[in-house]
């Protein structure tokens, strides 16, 4: 196994293995699985998903996950960190807006295993990309960085835009067809940090509808409440801040549009069952725990 860290905390990995062994990273935010070569099958928490040459699969926090290997199997692992962009000094990056975007991933892809990309045209983008990645690390400088910092702005941007694909497209047949409920979720996950444009008010005006209706149409194609799935979308966010930033409890309040921390805490302990501090001590303490599920 070859084990590229052009600089912490980073972490590139390629392998070429005849059967899956655990490696000895902590996989505390998310990162992005290319197979080169072989095929076989994924497992995330014992849902199986054959893979082959060419899939992408992320490999979520908290999830315990393993792959069967049928036929020899070249894989690319890359990590994605918030801390990575910390780290970021000669060139300009919003770490805000790219929080925002890795967050988006990790809320709203379905965490089972099975192949992201929904472009083939994105599948050659994501593999070019990770090869200069991998041949820029190889041959590191004092330059790269910067470059692969870019680099891994440009694989998330198309990770967004494939799950926001697969968003649509899974809401629009679950749903007699109507796109619009693809599209206003698809804006309801982007703006859960922008409070005022998820009043109804301004939903009617986005999409053409009468104020009275957007929360009727929404429950009827959703089977949950405008209302309710706005707070836990919101949660879900929370739960990502608290495991993957070093964001205090009254700046997600603040972010995520609560009237305070006291407002947030009594929120999440009614959804979740338990408080923030719980949350945040049982979640790193299964991070350190988690081990490999047998496939």
């Amino acid at each position: 196994m070859e084990v590229l860290q052009a600089i912490k905390p980073l972490d590139i990995q390629e392998a070429q293995l005849d059967m899956w062994e655990q490696r000895p990273i902590k996989n505390n935010f998310f990162e992005l699985v290319l197979i080169k070569d072989g095929n076989g099958s994924q497992c995330i928490n014992y849902n199986e998903y054959k893979y082959t040459k060419g899939d992408i699969f992320l490999l979520p926090p908290l999830k315990c996950h393993s792959f069967t290997i049928v036929e020899p199997t070249t894989f690319i692992f890359l990590k994605f960190s918030d801390a990575f962009f910390k780290t970021t000094s000669k060139i300009t990056i919003d770490r805000n807006a790219w929080f925002k975007e890795a967050a988006y991933i990790l809320s709203n892809y379905n965490q089972i295993p099975g192949d992201i990309i929904t472009s083939d045209v994105d599948r050659k983008y994501i593999t070019n990309l990770v090869d200069m990645i991998l041949q820029e690390s190889r041959n590191y400088s004092e330059d790269s960085h910067n470059l692969i910092t870019s680099l891994m702005t440009s694989i998330l941007e198309l990770l967004m835009r494939n799950i926001k694909k697969s968003i649509f497209l899974e809401s629009t047949s679950n749903t007699h067809g109507d796109e619009r409920v693809g599209k206003m979720l698809n804006y309801i996950n982007e703006h859960l940090d922008k409070p005022a444009l998820l009043k109804v008010e301004n939903l009617a005006a986005v999409f053409n509808m009468s104020s009275t209706y957007v929360s009727e149409f929404f429950k009827k194609q959703m089977n949950l409440s405008l209302r309710e799935y706005i707070i836990k979308a919101k949660l879900k966010l929370v739960e990502i801040r608290l495991l993957n930033s070093d964001y205090t409890y009254t700046e997600i309040a603040d972010e995520l549009g609560f009237t305070d921390v006291s407002h947030l805490s009594k929120t999440f302990k009614r959804y979740s069952g338990s408080t923030l501090k719980e949350f945040k001590q049982n979640g790193e303490y299964q991070l350190l725990k988690r081990s490999v599920c047998s496939a």
